[in-house]
């Protein structure tokens, strides 16, 4: 039977014309399957769904999504990133939060800023928004600089972050730079890639990382991510979201936080 599956021309372009009429066909895809977004049953017989590819260095691997959640698309991802996909459709592997080396635009080369992320849900006019908050574990210079001064957030408000005084209300949206959810867990922050091209990973996990249930919920009726990001030693690892809350708080009333909302990657 036909299945109702979108399949984007950059989709085509990989997999082929003919895998790509196979799926259409209902040859090769599923009839049932779990989002690779919010990760609750899909039906492609019964709904609208996206086929996603996303490809490593070595491997590709082909997913599906409520179109709702995401479109159809290609992502590029490293092939450990791609690896972690993988294993997390096949086995709960525990995942916590992490930090992982991550360029920082403009930051100086070839050192590398180790970011701390944090989610959590951030109440802003009555809603529950979802969040990461970013801090890196030492200060950031920027190419050339001497001393030892912290550029972090005068290199993030170049790309378009805002600096935020009190969290009233969202930040606005940061065209170009997206969240990558996929297969219900949060594998990476993406960037605008040089020259136009691809997405690059600003920030990627080490291993997909777990995200709660209302987390998910929250992306996916928002469809976008609340980042905060302040510099080393501003918020700390804190064990719980109020507790969180009040760290962001402090830290906006001291000048020392910035924030966008962050589409889900390929919205």
């Amino acid at each position: 039977m036909p299945r109702m599956l979108d399949v984007s021309d950059d989709v085509r372009a990989e997999i082929g014309d003919e895998e790509a009429e196979r799926l259409l066909a209902g040859e090769n895809a599923p009839g049932g399957y779990d989002c690779t977004s919010c990760r609750t049953p899909g039906d492609s017989e019964q709904e609208r769904t996206s086929t996603v590819l996303f490809i490593g260095e070595e491997t590709a691997v082909l997913a599906f999504a409520h179109a709702g959640c995401l479109p159809s698309q290609v992502v590029k991802v490293t092939e450990e990133q791609l690896q972690g996909a993988v294993r997390s459709i096949t086995a709960d592997s525990a995942a916590g939060q992490a930090g992982q080396a991550a360029q920082v635009p403009g930051a100086a080369a070839p050192e590398q800023a180790v970011l701390g992320v944090t989610s959590g849900l951030v109440l802003i006019a009555g809603e529950l928004h979802p969040a990461l908050v970013v801090e890196p574990t030492a200060p950031i210079a920027r190419p050339g600089a001497t001393g030892a001064g912290d550029d972090f957030l005068p290199l993030l408000i170049e790309q378009g972050f805002m600096p935020l005084t009190a969290i009233e209300t969202a930040p606005g949206v940061l065209h170009g730079w997206s969240v990558l959810l996929a297969m219900g867990r949060l594998h990476a922050v993406l960037q605008p890639g040089p020259s136009g091209g691809s997405p690059v990973a600003w920030w990627q996990a080490h291993q997909p990382l777990q995200v709660t249930e209302g987390w998910r919920t929250a992306a996916g009726k928002h469809q976008q991510v609340l980042l905060f990001a302040a510099p080393v030693g501003s918020i700390g690892r804190q064990p719980r979201e109020d507790l969180l809350r009040d760290a962001l708080d402090r830290a906006a009333a001291e000048g020392k936080l910035v924030g966008a909302a962050l589409p889900l990657a390929g919205t």
